[in-house]
């Protein structure tokens, strides 16, 4: 898709879903002898969310998988809308669709594998990472340049409030 149709997409976004594992993480997971598993973060993703956040604008992550960790860091983060162990994840897109009162085309979604193709295609603005899988990046409006785990949320934000006109005003503290 051209840039002027992205920066059209981008300007109409009001909330940003989005899967975790390969997305906010490097799809890695360590799964330790007790059952408890272990995931890594970035934190450019973090401010990238914070500052989502203090636009006024809501998230949510929806995962296939069940993870304590993940809720940890929804919770830091101010995530509203949390689903976990979703295998088909189109009712967790279409109930949170429904409670935030937004249609898809006022959606971001950001996936990287098979299973978030279906939400990809309902959402305004469908964002692949990186090193998503070559269908994924097929569908996508927007393929970042970073990895997931590496930054690739943050990109898209900043890709979104950049066409809202929004990141300016956002960063401006930081830059005193």
């Amino acid at each position: 898709m051209d840039e002027a149709g992205i920066q059209k997409r981008a300007a109409r976004i009001k909330l940003l879903l989005m899967d975790c594992d390969g997305v906010l993480t490097d799809g890695r997971i360590w799964i330790f002898e007790n059952g408890e598993d272990q995931k890594g973060f970035h934190t450019r993703d973090g401010l990238g969310i914070d500052l989502w956040h203090r636009a006024g604008l809501e998230s949510g992550i929806i995962s296939g998988r069940n993870s304590s960790v993940l809720e940890r860091r929804a919770q830091s983060l101010g995530v509203k809308y949390l689903w976990q162990g979703r295998d088909d994840k189109r009712h967790a897109f279409a109930d949170t669709l429904a409670q935030a009162q937004v249609n898809g085309d006022e959606v971001a979604f950001i996936g990287d594998d098979l299973t978030d193709l279906p939400l990809m295609v309902q959402s305004g603005l469908a964002i692949a990472v990186g090193d998503a899988v070559a269908e994924v990046k097929a569908r996508a409006h927007y393929v970042t340049t970073a990895n997931g785990g590496y930054g690739a949320v943050r990109e898209a934000i900043e890709l979104i409030l950049k066409a809202q006109n929004r990141w300016d005003e956002l960063v401006v503290p930081y830059l005193i």
